[in-house]
């Protein structure tokens, strides 16, 4: 029996402490045009680089809801959870203090109800929809070019 295993690179501590990793939260906003998913991504503010809206837990919010708040700071996004975690993909945040920290975050699915043309971060980022193919074409990290790949709405719930 062939096994396939998730592409993974190794987490960077980078002469930090193994329980310096942190978690964040990320949604994978999407819709439906003639019955075919298309993602919507968001450039990052530093690298300008194809991401998916992520951000820090925050308190009081479930991990999906705090998901859905950066779906909203990010890309202006107003819709809602289509699901549980899709899976999670490893990165390293750059901060301009201290060099960056190894990351972990959680992606959740977010079905698009509309797009906001003001929100708290417009003009700081540009946001694109894609088909799941290109999108992945367009990330750097194999964890989350795979999650994009794999993605098929129709077997979420709701």
């Amino acid at each position: 029996m062939t096994q396939h295993y998730l592409k993974q690179v190794p987490i960077a501590l980078r002469s930090r402490h193994k329980t310096d990793v942190r978690t964040q939260f990320a949604a994978l906003c999407y819709r439906l045009v003639k019955d075919k998913p298309e993602v919507l991504m968001v450039t990052s503010r530093g690298t300008r680089r194809w991401i998916i809206p992520k951000g820090w837990p925050v308190d009081g919010k479930t991990p999906a809801e705090s998901a859905l708040m950066e779906a909203w700071e990010e890309a202006g996004v107003t819709g809602r959870v289509a699901g549980p975690c899709l899976g999670l993909f490893s990165y390293h945040k750059l901060l301009p203090e201290d060099g960056g920290l190894p990351c972990v975050a959680m992606v959740y699915p977010v079905r698009v109800k509309a797009l906001a043309e003001d929100y708290p971060e417009a003009g700081q980022r540009r946001r694109k929809w894609m088909r799941p193919k290109k999108a992945a074409a367009k990330v750097e990290e194999p964890e989350l070019k795979q999650i994009l790949l794999a993605f098929d709405p129709a077997k979420l719930r709701g």
